[in-house]
Formats: structure tokens, sequence, C-alpha cells
């Protein structure tokens, strides 16, 4: 195993542009790609991502190739494989197939040839639970392998206990703080707030917390895995200054408990404020204007918009006569909603997956006076 392999850093679909600037700002040379990014690195860099990014979702460690025409040739070079360099012989190990105009055709058949392999040369345990995944990818021939050095997904940050009921994941709310500029010196304001995930991902990255600080990761269990080193790069992590200016808000006094408790437990309560607030009474924090951030409720259902636009309607309003210096971003799956604000949007971004609907972000500039 060489130490520069290629990593694969999956994205929410949509989102592999602002992934792409984020892999950049942290010194990567990012190369974009459908699903997600692609860099180049070692175990160190590996670590790095998982530690680091806010906008990938899982690292892949593409950790080698060969070519395959049929199943014993598959067999043969899956048995010469170096897993030792990777794999563990003590802990089980899943292997996950795909593939794609490939002569190996039957993707179960290729995943028990690898299973065997796995199993047969290195004497790990081959389990359908097990926490490390061995990930193989058929396509034109060309089998690669790589390792899911994630395990649970990166939105998951591990401060997160209680979530309202259409949570925005974390990894979509920093991608589209990123996307309307966020760099960490804006205040930010939340007007439906619900689990807090806007408010909280602003003020950690205001401050420069590692988002995967708190939990842990796949890698931890492979046979490349220094402990050492893995603290001492989270111990260099600097942690900057920042002013208490994140703010969110929402009808629901369930919604700023839980808002309340996940903010502590990210470590951030004391620069952020939640409070219980109709749209209608909102009013602007005593702070200089900066980026109002919201994920309203968009009716998945046909039948129950009715009452939405009529709430649009009012937040724009609420925006437009308070908010004058705010710029405005508001995500939605529907176009007319966005529009019965009656604010000044410019072409909304791309579409991007959530949770089986398609989300944009539109954004306003500053709103006049």
């Amino acid at each position: 195993m060489s130490d520069d392999f290629e990593i694969f850093l999956v994205a929410t679909p949509g989102l592999e542009a602002p992934l792409a600037a984020e892999v950049r700002a942290l010194g990567w040379t990012p190369e974009t790609q459908p699903g997600g990014v692609t860099i180049r690195g070692g175990w160190q860099d590996v670590w790095r991502a998982n530690l680091l990014l806010r906008g990938a979702t899982r690292v892949l460690a593409r950790v080698g190739s060969f070519r395959a025409m049929h199943l014993a040739q598959l067999d043969k070079r899956g048995r010469k494989f170096p897993w030792a360099d990777v794999l563990r012989p003590d802990l089980p190990v899943k292997v996950e197939a795909v593939t794609r105009k490939s002569r190996i055709y039957h993707a179960g058949a290729a995943t028990q040839r690898i299973e065997r392999a796995i199993a047969e040369e290195l004497g790990a345990p081959i389990a359908a639970d097990a926490a490390i995944v061995v990930k193989l990818r058929i396509e034109d021939d060309l089998v690669t392998i790589s390792l899911d050095t994630t395990g649970e997904s990166l939105h998951k940050r591990g401060h997160k206990e209680a979530v309202a009921k259409a949570p925005m994941r974390e990894t979509m709310a920093a991608m589209f703080l990123r996307e309307m500029g966020f760099d960490g010196s804006q205040p930010v304001l939340d007007p439906m707030c619900g689990s807090g995930t806007f408010v909280i991902e602003a003020a950690e990255i205001a401050l420069g917390l590692a988002p995967g600080r708190s939990r842990s990761f796949a890698f931890e269990n492979l046979a490349s895995f220094d402990a050492e080193g893995w603290q001492a790069l989270k111990a260099s992590v600097p942690v900057r200054r920042a002013n208490p200016q994140f703010f969110g808000s929402d009808r629901d006094a369930g919604a700023i408990r839980m808002s309340q408790q996940n903010a502590a437990r990210a470590g951030v309560a004391e620069l952020t404020r939640f409070d219980q607030c109709q749209i209608s009474d909102l009013q602007p924090p005593d702070s200089p204007p900066g980026l109002i951030v919201v994920n309203p409720p968009y009716g998945a259902r046909i039948g129950n918009k009715g009452p939405l636009y009529g709430l649009h309607a009012a937040m724009g309003e609420v925006f437009r006569s308070r908010f004058a210096g705010w710029r405005v971003g508001i995500v939605t799956s529907e176009a007319g909603l966005a529009k019965a604000t009656g604010l000044p949007f410019q072409p909304p971004g791309p579409i991007i997956a959530h949770g089986g609907l398609k989300v944009r972000l539109w954004q306003t500039g500053p709103l006049a006076g």
C-alpha cells in the first residue's frame, strides 16, 4: 500500500460544488464529479477529511485496483491483494459489490469471491453487520477496492440527540451557509430553527470547531490506524474566538428546548440564543445585519399547500419591512412558495436531493431599507 491513493469524498447530490470549495480551502486539490469529489493523499488525509469536512457525507479510501474479466480471475487476484496492509484479521468485515458494463455482471458472485479471499488469506471473519465495509466496484472490467473509512454518515456529528420533524442535515446546512458566503464573521438568524441545525453549524464554523471532534470513525478499526497520530491531529485543530451572534427562533417551545440542549452538547451555548417566537413577532437581533437562513415547511403532499402560501407571504413581508441590510436564504422544494415571499431572489441554486424531495436554495442580496 502506497501512502498516495485516491480518496473519494461523497457529497449530497447537488452540493458537489460547495464541497469542492471547502476541500480546496483545506489545502487539497479537488476533482469534482457527479456524487462527490476526489482528492489524492494518504491515511493522514483520510483522518483529516473525516475530522474536518463539513459537507462530505462519507470518505472512501480507494486502496487498490486490478483488471478481472471473469470470476476465476477475480478470485485469483483478490487472493493476491495485500489485505493485511489495510484490514485487521481479528475484526469482522462486510463486502458490498456493484458491477457496471463488465463481463463479471453478477454482483452477488463477485461479493462471495472477495469475502472468501479475505476470510482465507487474511483470516478475518465475514459478517453481515460488520462495521468495516469493503466496497467493490467493477466497471469496464476494472475492479476498484475501496474502504468506507467513516462508518455512520458524517452528518451525525455526535451532538444532536433531539431532532425536529423534518430536520435539515448538518452537512447540507453547512453547504447552504457556504453557498451564502458565510465565513464565520456574519450574524446568522434562523426564524424556524427546529432542532437548531443552521444556528449550531454556523456557531461551530465561527469557532473553527472540527465537526468530527465528538465521534468515532470506521478508520479507527483499520490496520493503518495510529492512535497517537490521530490524537495529535485532533489536538492540532485551532479554535478561534467568536461573537455571540447566532440566533434561532421557533413558535414551538419544544423546538427551542431541543435547540438549546443540542447547542449545549455541541459546546456553542454561549454563542447562540434561541427564543420562542412567531414569525409575525420576529424582530432583528441586537447585531449588525447578517444572514437569515430558513428551511420552512413546504408541504410535500399535494393539497396542504394553501396555508403555506400565506405563511411565506407573511414571512417575506416581515423580512422586507424589518430586516434592511440582511441577506435571506430559503430552502424549499417549491418555486411558487419562494416567489410567494415577494423577496428579490437571485436565480436559485442547483437541485439538491433531500429526503426524497428535490430542494433548492433561493437567496437574496442585502434587502433594501
